[in-house]
């Protein structure tokens, strides 16, 4: 209970199992073991190549349609979609920069998505969570991905990048993520804390600090000693919808007020 209170199963994964269940129930019962097996396994394969795969091929030739000579394009994290659709882009020949936002504890991600960008000729600015305020003003358009889509037209994703979306909001930056449709739930979130991920508290601490000059070892090292002191560290933030400007899918590009009508229609046809 404890590993399913700190990571229940997300909306990806419920919408996973909820289509492999509607395979299993197809299956008639005098079917062999071995054929039923092979039947699920050409289930789920279907179901990657689909709804991933193809997807993301679908979501970066409508996303590349949004890109243009002379455009700053700021993401946050690392999508890998965002990824493949920047790299995509770049070698068919548009001339744009890129803006890749960092943030602890999951800096590593946005390191590497700016090394393959640079390593790949991609013209790149790196920069801190803490400088967005800043940058933006230097864009045209921010990318990013999703982790979750719900019927409010909420977004849930990396934790983050709310921020993100209400600063380009507030500077009038459009907001475009990107999202294959299996990640949309008829569900409807409110806030970051009714559902969330807990992640390893120690990712919030560094090992060593600079301290009068001195590298010395952080002040909270020993903080799982102190009964009154607890670290919370969430994967994921809300973005609401008054911030998405808009969401590519591989059904087409969509404002965030049409999740419900694409989850009732995927709905239907999954039912037939």
């Amino acid at each position: 209970q404890f590993l399913i209170d700190c990571r229940p199963h997300s909306t990806t994964m419920g919408n996973a199992i909820k289509h492999v269940r509607r395979a299993i129930l197809k299956i008639p019962p005098e079917m062999s073991e071995n054929d039923a097996k092979a039947q699920l396994y050409g289930v789920i394969e279907n179901f990657i190549s689909s709804s991933i795969t193809m997807a993301q091929e679908e979501i970066i030739h409508y996303a590349k349609m949004k890109i243009n000579d002379g455009d700053v394009i700021l993401t946050y994290g690392r999508s890998h979609v965002v990824e493949k659709l920047l790299l995509e882009a770049h070698s068919d020949g548009i001339k744009f920069k890129v803006v890749v936002v960092c943030a602890r504890p999951k800096e590593d991600e946005s390191k590497e998505l700016v090394k393959t960008l640079a390593s790949n000729g991609v013209e790149c600015v790196f920069i801190l969570l803490t400088s967005i305020s800043y940058m933006m003003g230097k864009v045209t358009k921010v990318f990013m991905g999703a982790s979750a889509l719900f019927s409010n037209g909420a977004v849930l994703s990396r934790s983050g990048t709310a921020v993100v979306a209400m600063v380009a909001h507030e500077l009038k930056k459009p907001v475009l993520i990107c999202a294959e449709t299996y990640k949309f739930t008829d569900r409807v979130q409110l806030d970051a804390i009714t559902n969330n991920e807990l992640g390893d508290p120690d990712d919030l601490i560094l090992p060593t600090s600079w301290v009068l000059g001195k590298m010395e070892r952080s002040c909270l090292s020993d903080w799982r000693d102190i009964p009154s002191m607890k670290l919370l560290n969430l994967v994921y933030d809300l973005t609401s919808i008054d911030h998405v400007t808009m969401i590519i899918t591989e059904v087409g590009m969509i404002p965030a007020t049409s999740v419900p009508v694409i989850v009732r229609e995927k709905s239907e046809l999954e039912i037939f």
